[in-house]
């Protein structure tokens, strides 16, 4: 099987983009099985994902080489990723546990294409659950006094298990600046709500008392500014005036589920594209 990668640029929008990239990997004897591309109007850039494989003798360097001189002259923002290669992720979750177990399972099963190296938690709650998996539980405590030491220790678990994505599944700890900077563009947050609506603590009960007819929930990337990150990905369920707070909270744990799996299967699938403020996601 010829060994396959994944090419995403971003460019001031020009002609002959994609005539350009795909003349190159012409030349260099790669065939591309995929392609997506975006044009924005309002930004003015250019969007575009390539799946392509190569002969085994076509060394990758070569086309890292050959790309980086064409994105100089498009002055691209680019990167190349090997398509086979599986993202190791690292858990973040406090005392709920349903999207863990969500993607635990995805995770076990092969539905995603990650490893998940570890799963850390300020409660001890799961340790048990992860274990079942074979998943290694840090169980870092955190307050007021000691949030500086847990969340450097954080940081050196990224750094030491080589952690692609930080995914926060209902870890309801503020993060801070210096731990979102850290983690900028490799950290994902799952939001119980439809964001922009109902930010902070307990949205269910925001919404309850709203009278709302539908929740929702949000993936988002982790930003300094709480649940305002760029969005990933929603989905809503219906609700009605017969329903308590509890009612919400249990409808909505599978909307949040279901609604990060998928964020998390675009970022390591790489299909998620920075477009300012927001993201082009390519299906």
């Amino acid at each position: 099987m010829r060994p396959d990668s994944i090419l995403t640029l971003s460019c001031p929008d020009r002609t002959g983009i994609v005539y350009r990239v795909s003349g190159l990997l012409f030349e260099l004897g790669c065939n591309i099985l995929d392609a997506q591309q975006f044009g924005d109007e309002e930004s003015g850039r250019f969007f575009l994902r390539v799946h392509f494989d190569r002969a085994a003798s076509q060394a990758l360097a070569d086309i890292q080489a050959r790309m980086g001189t064409l994105a100089a002259e498009f002055q691209m923002d680019w990167q190349l990723h090997d398509a086979r290669r599986r993202a190791r992720l690292l858990v973040l979750v406090s005392k709920q546990g349903h999207c863990l177990n969500d993607l635990l399972f995805r995770a076990h099963s092969r539905q995603l294409q990650v490893d998940i190296a570890a799963v850390a938690s300020n409660h001890d709650d799961f340790a048990a659950l992860a274990g079942s998996y074979g998943v290694p539980f840090h169980h870092l405590p955190v307050n007021a006094d000691n949030r500086a030491v847990q969340e450097q220790q954080i940081i050196d678990l990224v750094e030491r298990e080589q952690i692609d994505l930080v995914v926060l599944a209902r870890y309801m700890q503020i993060l801070s600046p210096r731990l979102c900077q850290a983690l900028a563009g490799r950290a994902i947050n799952i939001h119980h709500s439809f964001l922009p609506s109902f930010k902070g603590a307990q949205p269910y009960h925001q919404a309850h008392a709203r009278g709302v007819k539908i929740i929702g929930a949000t993936a988002h990337y982790v930003t300094e500014d709480l649940d305002e990150g760029p969005i990933i990905e929603q989905d809503v369920a219906r609700v009605d005036h017969a329903m308590t707070p509890r009612d919400l909270v249990r409808l909505g744990s599978d909307t949040e589920s279901q609604v990060l799996a998928r964020a998390v299967r675009r970022h390591v699938e790489h299909r998620i594209l920075r477009n300012g403020h927001r993201t082009v996601v390519f299906r």
